[in-house]
C-alpha cells in the first residue's frame, strides 16, 4: 500500500550474528563462511564489527576472528538454514540469563532495525537502483551474477511492481524495471551500476557522468545545432560529428558510445524500411489508401489529417516509433495523391502520431521504464494516455492545417 513509506523497509531483516571463539570459521575468511553454507546470495553481510569498529560492506576475503560480530540481512528461512550450518550464534545468545527480564520469551534472538545511515557510513552507500531495458542484469539470476566478488557490490533486496519479493536472492530472474537496494563504496559504486545498466533513482542524489564535462559536452552539441540551423551542414552530417569530436575529446569512452548506440532499432529499420518499399512497390499502400480513401471520401481535408495522425498513433503504440513511420509514410503520400492534400501535411501527422507513444508500456523506452518503479499497470497507460492522444490530436490538426496544408 503507497502509506508514504519506504519501499525497501530494511530493519525487519537485519539481524547481528557472532563468531564464537571456539569456531571452525575463526581464521576463515567470509568468502568461506558463506560458500561453505550455500548462502553466498541469501545472507547478505552488510558490516563487519570488531573491537567497536564497524566495517560497512566488508570484501569477501575478509579473515574471521572468534567474537566478531557480524551484521547481515537475510529472511527467516535463510538465517535459520545459515546458523544451523555455521554454528554461528544470534549476537545477545550469551547473555540470555542477565537479559531473560528484559526478554520473557526467552528466545535469544535479536534483530536490529537500523535506519539508512547504520548501513551508509562514510565512503558506503545504499540507495535504489532501477534496472534499464538494456542493462546486463536481465533474464540473469542472482546466482551467476556473483556481483559480491567481482564488482564488491551488496544486491540486498529487490522490488517488482512496488512490492518488495520475499523470494530467495538467488532464485530471482531480474527484469526490466526491477528496483535493487544496493550496498557498495562509493568510488565504485558509480561506474559498477553504470557498467550493469541500472539507474540510481533520483532521491538518492547519485548522478551519472563526468560533471567536469558538461561545459564541453553542452558546447559542442550547441555547435552541431548552429551549423544545422545555418544550413552549413545537414543534420545527420552535424550530429554524427558532434558525437566524434566527444569521443575523441574524451567526453565519452569508446565502450560508452558504442553502448549508447541502440543496435536493436537500427536492425529493426534495416528490415522495416524494405518492408515500406514492398508496401508502395507491390500495390498494398494504394489498397489501405483507397480503405483510408473510402472512410475519407467527401470530408473535408481536417478529417484526412485527423485519421491518418490517428492510425500512426496506434501503431506506434505497438511497434518502434521509426518504425511505424516508415510504414506509414507511402500510404499518407498516396491518400495526398488521389485526395489533392497536401503531401507535406499529412507527413507531419505520421511525424506527430509516430511520436505520440502513449497508449501502452511497449510503445517507447521511457515508458518501459518507468513502469516497475511507478508500480504501473498496462491500463494505466490507457487511462492517462488516451486523453493525452486526443489532446494532441485536437490540437494537432488544426495547426498542421494552418502552417502545411
Amino acid at each position: 500500500a503507497d502509506d508514504g513509506g519506504k519501499l525497501f523497509s530494511v530493519g525487519d531483516y537485519v539481524t547481528e550474528l557472532r563468531v564464537p571463539e571456539d569456531s571452525s570459521h575463526a581464521g576463515a575468511t567470509l568468502h568461506n563462511l558463506l560458500t561453505g553454507a550455500d548462502a553466498e546470495e541469501d545472507v547478505v553481510v552488510l558490516a563487519l564489527i570488531r573491537d567497536g569498529k564497524r566495517n560497512l560492506a566488508p570484501t569477501t576475503f575478509s579473515v574471521l576472528r572468534g567474537g566478531d560480530l557480524l551484521l547481515v540481512e537475510a529472511g527467516t528461512d535463510a538465517l535459520q538454514e545459515f546458523l544451523d550450518k555455521t554454528q554461528l550464534e544470534l549476537a545477545n545468545v550469551a547473555g540470555v540469563e542477565e537479559d531473560e527480564a528484559d526478554d520473557p520469551e526467552g528466545d535469544g534472538g535479536s534483530v536490529d532495525e537500523p535506519d539508512e545511515p547504520a548501513l551508509a557510513e562514510g565512503d558506503v552507500r545504499l540507495l535504489e537502483a532501477v534496472i534499464a531495458p538494456e542493462s546486463v542484469l536481465i533474464g540473469q539470476t542472482a546466482n551467476r551474477l556473483n556481483l559480491r566478488e567481482q564488482r564488491g557490490l551488496n544486491i540486498v533486496a529487490v522490488a517488482r511492481q512496488g512490492q518488495r519479493l520475499e523470494k530467495r536472492l538467488g532464485d530471482i530472474r531480474f527484469q526490466s524495471g526491477d528496483i535493487l537496494l544496493v550496498q557498495g563504496h562509493e568510488q565504485t559504486l558509480r561506474a559498477t551500476l553504470q557498467n550493469l545498466g541500472c539507474l540510481p533513482l533520483a532521491e538518492r542524489g547519485l548522478r551519472f557522468g563526468q560533471e567536469r564535462s558538461g561545459l564541453l559536452s553542452g558546447g559542442l552539441f550547441l555547435t552541431a545545432i548552429t551549423l544545422i540551423v545555418a544550413g552549413w551542414l545537414s543534420p545527420p552530417v552535424a550530429l554524427v560529428a558532434c558525437a566524434v569530436v566527444m569521443v575523441l575529446a574524451g567526453v565519452l569512452s569508446h565502450q560508452e558510445a558504442y553502448r549508447a548506440i541502440d543496435w536493436p532499432v537500427i536492425v529493426l529499420l534495416a528490415a522495416m524500411i524494405p518492408v515500406g518499399q514492398a508496401l508502395e512497390s507491390t500495390g498494398a499502400a494504394s489498397l489501405i489508401a483507397s480503405w483510408m480513401l473510402e472512410l475519407g471520401s467527401g470530408s473535408e481535408p481536417w478529417l484526412v489529417i485527423a485519421l491518418v495522425l490517428a492510425g500512426t498513433m496506434l501503431l506506434s503504440n505497438v511497434v518502434n516509433n521509426a518504425a511505424a513511420a516508415i510504414l506509414v509514410a507511402p500510404i499518407a503520400l498516396s491518400i495526398a495523391s488521389q485526395l489533392n492534400v497536401s503531401s507535406d501535411a499529412l507527413l507531419m501527422a505520421v511525424a506527430i502520431g509516430a511520436s505520440c507513444a502513449f497508449l501502452t508500456p511497449v510503445g517507447h523506452q521511457s515508458n518501459a521504464l518507468v513502469m516497475e518503479p511507478g508500480g504501473y499497470r498496462f491500463g494505466d497507460y490507457w487511462r492517462l494516455g488516451l486523453p493525452l492522444s486526443v489532446i494532441v490530436t485536437l490540437v494537432a490538426t488544426p495547426l498542421i492545417l494552418m502552417l502545411w496544408a
